[in-house]
């Protein structure tokens, strides 16, 4: 299925990019990328239990389509063909996105769960509900409530997070070699505003096709890896731990963090030989 002529309002950032690479106006032919470990399908796997919210965990290598740009004013032009591969992802990704916790739910219960053993391994949770989901940097004794802003999503972000990077999630959690502070931001509350920025920064809030240079440039990246979204979510929370950590920040300023995060995570997407979520120089963070 194609993808009619879209007009993109890009940010100036990606205007000045866009001039330095193309010179006003070009084509570029983008590269079949490397194999996918398997080590993300069987974290992957083992996370998530409903195929109607996640997908299918399939991994398949098609050849990204040409990418044309052609620069005037203020605005560009992008032309792009998406492959049904593309768009079913896309799709199922969009439709996870719009999947509310409910605390009903069995498989919502059982993640919610499961994170609780993944961050804190032999130690027994007491409850659904219960003060002690508040060391795990939640706003209260109900995780639930704190779901509202990014829905079930945010969740299974976070339980991809433990079992696939399993060390710098526990870095983060415990702040090991941190400057000593228990708790600099919350951290699972952070997690749910990671989600809610990727989702804002790929357009995924929306029903209409891509807006911007850099959420056109994820669904390439998509149809080399179903987890692309999952696996950039990781990226996101230790680049913001490291802006962080790098303006030793307070709490009233994170949202300038994350605005920072963001602006590095855009910029990464768009180098030349990024054709994977792995290519990311920041992936190398991750342990």
């Amino acid at each position: 299925m194609s993808v009619t002529l879209s007009l993109l309002n890009l940010s100036n950032w990606e205007q000045k990019e866009m001039n330095r690479r193309f010179g006003g106006g070009s084509c570029i032919a983008i590269r079949t990328g490397h194999s996918i470990s398997s080590r993300f399908h069987h974290a992957s796997a083992a996370s998530f239990s409903d195929p109607a919210i996640c997908g299918a965990s399939t991994w398949i290598r098609k050849g990204l389509p040409c990418v044309c740009f052609n620069k005037k004013a203020s605005y560009a032009r992008i032309f792009m063909n998406v492959t049904p591969l593309q768009e079913e992802r896309l799709k199922r990704l969009k439709n996870r996105t719009k999947v509310y916790y409910d605390a009903t739910r069995q498989e919502h219960q059982e993640a919610l769960r499961a994170l609780w053993s993944s961050a804190f391994p032999g130690q027994e949770l007491h409850g659904l509900i219960s003060d002690e989901w508040k060391k795990m940097g939640w706003q209260g004794k109900d995780p639930s409530t704190d779901f509202r802003g990014a829905g079930f999503i945010s969740l299974e972000n976070l339980l991809f997070f433990a079992k696939t990077f399993s060390i710098s999630f526990q870095h983060l959690l415990r702040k090991q070699g941190a400057r000593g502070v228990a708790w600099e931001y919350p951290f699972a509350a952070a997690g749910v505003n990671i989600t809610f920025m990727l989702m804002k920064m790929l357009d995924l809030d929306t029903t209409t096709k891509p807006r911007t240079h850099v959420s056109a440039v994820f669904v390439h990246i998509l149809s080399e890896n179903e987890w692309a979204f999952d696996l950039l979510y990781c990226i996101a929370f230790v680049v913001m731990d490291k802006k962080w950590m790098e303006k030793n920040a307070t709490y009233m300023e994170f949202n300038e963090v994350l605005k920072s995060t963001r602006a590095q995570l855009e910029k990464e997407l768009l180098l030349d030989d990024v054709l994977r979520i792995e290519d990311m120089p920041s992936f190398r963070l991750l342990h």
